[in-house]
C-alpha cells in the first residue's frame, strides 16, 4: 500500500459516515466525468488545498462504494495525468492506487499540494484559480488568491523531488549517509526513526505525514548510492577525461562518477591526483615525490565547479579534463551577473545552490567564505605555476591550471595576469605587492629585478594595479595594490 493511502482511507471513511458528505481534502465520484474543464478545476482546487487532496472514483452519488470498472482505471488515470500536466500552471504530478474498500474496488488519485500557488488554468490569468470550500470546488476570490500567493514560493533546485514516492526502508538503500557522519565527526543515530529524522533535517528527504516520502535533489546529488537511480541527476555525474597531448584529438582514459558528490569527493580527488605527473623535490634532506599541481588548489576549484553549476542546464555536468600541459575544470552555467572575472578571487561567496554549498562547507569539503580561490591562488604561487585562468562562456564557466612554465615562456598576457593576481592575493592576505615579492613569486633572481619593474609599470599603465603612494618615485621600494583597492 502506498504511504499516502492511509490518510486517503481515513478521509474516505470520515466522508461516508452519516450524514455522508464530501470534504475539502477529498472528492468522490462514480466515474470519470466527460467535462474536462470541471475535472481540471477540481485538480486546481485540490493542489491549492493545504496538504493537497484526493479524488476517489467508484463511489456513487448516494455515497455508496460501488466499485470502478477495471477497464476504465487506465483511461481515468491517463486523462487526469494529462490534464494535470498540460491544462494547469504550474503543472501537477499525480499519483494513484487501486484499493478495496467495503468489498468495492476503488481508484484513489493523490493530488499533492503545489509549492507554487495559485495553480490556475493554463493560458488564463491567476483569477482562474480554484479552491475547495464546504466540500465543493469553486473559483477563488481575489482575496483568497492573494492568500494563496502569500503562501507560495518558488522552491530551490535542491528542494525539488528527485524520486518517486518511497517507503521508509527504501531511503537507506538509495542514500549512503554513513560517510557524512564521518565528515561531521559524529556518531550515526541508533534507530531507523532517528536516522530518517536526521535525513529530513539535513534536507536529503521530505517525509509524508502518512509515512514514506521523497528523496530531494540535494539528497540525491550529495549522497546517492547510485546517481543512476535518479534519472534527472545521472547526467550531473562528474566526468574525468585524460588526453594524450595538448588537444582533444586522442583520449587516453575517461571515467564518470557514479555516486553522490559528498560521499565520492575524496575518492575523486585521489583518483585525479594519481593521474597527474610528479616531480621529485628535496624535503629535510630526503627526496620525495610531489605532484606538479597542488592538491589544495584542485580541491577548491573542483568543489566550486560542483556547487556553483547551473543544474537547470540539461545533459551537462562538471568536467575535469587533463592535458599534458594543463588541467581544465568546467561546469554548466555562466558567471553570475553580480560577478566579474577580475574579481573572482577573494570576493564574497554567492552560489546558485546555497544548500549544497552550505552542506559542502559543513562536511569540510570546501570553503563558503570566499577564501577557497584565495587558498588555491596562494598554492599556485607557492608551486611557481602560471596564473589561474578563468573563462566565462554563455552557458559554462572554466578554470584552467597550467603546468610549470618559466617567465620567459609565459605570454605577455600571462605575465600581466600573474602580476595582477599576486597583487590581489597580497591584498587579501593583509599585505601588498612589491618588486621583491613578485620576483620571488615568479622564481626570478635578483639580477632580473629590472624586468619585474617593467612588468609592474605595464600593469599600472593598464590599470590593473596602482602604487599605494604615487608620490614615491622609487620602483625598488614601491608598494602596489589592485587598482580597485
Amino acid at each position: 500500500m502506498k504511504t499516502w493511502m492511509a490518510k486517503a482511507l481515513e478521509l474516505l471513511r470520515a466522508s461516508l459516515e452519516p450524514p455522508k458528505h464530501e470534504l475539502n481534502e477529498l472528492d468522490w465520484k462514480a466515474a470519470l466525468s466527460p467535462d474536462k474543464k470541471r475535472l481540471t478545476e477540481h485538480l486546481s482546487a485540490l493542489s491549492n488545498q493545504p496538504g493537497g487532496g484526493y479524488l476517489v472514483f467508484g463511489v456513487d452519488n448516494t455515497g455508496t462504494p460501488a466499485g470502478v470498472d477495471a477497464n476504465k482505471v487506465e483511461t481515468t488515470v491517463n486523462q487526469l495525468a494529462n490534464l494535470g500536466r498540460s491544462a494547469l500552471e504550474p503543472p501537477l504530478a499525480l499519483d494513484h492506487a487501486v484499493e478495496d474498500y467495503e468489498s468495492a474496488r476503488l481508484l484513489f488519485v493523490h493530488v499533492p499540494e503545489s509549492a507554487v500557488k495559485p495553480v490556475h488554468l493554463r493560458g488564463k490569468g491567476l483569477e482562474e484559480a480554484f479552491i475547495r470550500s464546504g466540500g465543493t470546488t469553486r473559483k477563488g476570490s481575489r482575496q483568497e488568491i492573494g492568500t494563496l500567493m502569500l503562501n507560495s514560493r518558488t522552491p530551490r533546485w535542491e528542494e525539488l523531488r528527485a524520486s518517486v514516492l518511497l517507503q521508509d526502508a527504501e531511503f537507506t538503500a538509495k542514500l549512503n549517509v554513513e560517510p557524512v557522519f564521518g565528515m561531521l565527526e559524529r556518531p550515526m543515530p541508533t534507530t531507523s526513526e532517528d536516522l530518517l529524522a536526521w535525513m529530513a533535517d539535513e534536507r536529503f528527504i521530505v517525509r509524508e505525514p502518512a509515512g514514506g516520502g521523497y528523496v530531494t535533489n540535494l539528497g540525491g546529488i550529495a549522497v546517492a548510492q547510485k546517481l543512476a537511480d535518479f534519472p534527472d541527476l545521472s547526467r550531473k555525474a562528474v566526468r574525468v577525461v585524460v588526453y594524450d597531448g595538448l588537444n582533444k584529438s586522442q583520449t587516453k582514459q575517461e571515467r564518470e562518477g557514479r555516486k553522490g558528490y559528498a560521499i565520492s569527493f575524496q575518492g575523486l580527488i585521489e583518483f585525479i591526483m594519481a593521474l597527474l605527473p610528479q616531480s621529485e623535490v628535496i624535503e629535510k634532506a630526503l627526496r620525495v615525490k610531489q605532484t606538479v599541481y597542488p592538491e589544495i588548489a584542485l580541491r577548491e576549484i573542483i568543489a566550486n565547479a560542483l556547487i556553483h553549476q547551473d543544474f537547470s542546464i540539461a545533459g551537462a555536468g562538471p568536467l575535469v579534463e587533463i592535458f599534458d600541459d594543463r588541467i581544465e575544470v568546467s561546469n554548466p552555467g555562466g558567471l553570475l551577473p553580480s560577478k566579474r572575472l577580475d574579481r573572482i578571487i577573494g570576493t564574497q561567496p554567492e552560489s546558485r545552490n546555497e544548500q549544497l554549498a552550505r552542506a559542502f562547507r559543513r562536511y569540510k569539503i570546501c570553503e563558503e567564505r570566499g577564501s577557497g580561490l584565495l587558498k588555491a591562488g596562494l598554492q599556485i604561487e607557492l608551486y611557481g605555476l602560471p596564473p589561474i585562468e578563468f573563462t566565462a562562456g554563455p552557458n559554462y564557466f572554466k578554470v584552467t591550471l597550467h603546468a610549470p612554465r618559466t617567465f620567459a615562456k609565459m605570454s605577455a598576457q600571462e605575465r600581466l595576469e600573474a602580476c595582477y593576481q599576486h597583487a590581489v592575493l597580497k591584498y587579501y592576505s593583509g599585505s601588498a605587492m612589491t618588486n621583491t615579492s613578485l620576483r620571488e613569486r615568479l622564481k626570478m633572481p635578483e639580477k632580473q629585478r629590472s624586468m619585474i619593474s617593467v612588468l609592474i609599470q605595464e600593469a599600472v599603465d593598464q590599470k590593473l594595479v596602482k602604487p599605494t603612494d604615487p608620490a614615491n618615485k622609487s620602483r625598488k621600494f614601491a608598494v602596489y595594490v589592485p587598482v580597485w583597492a
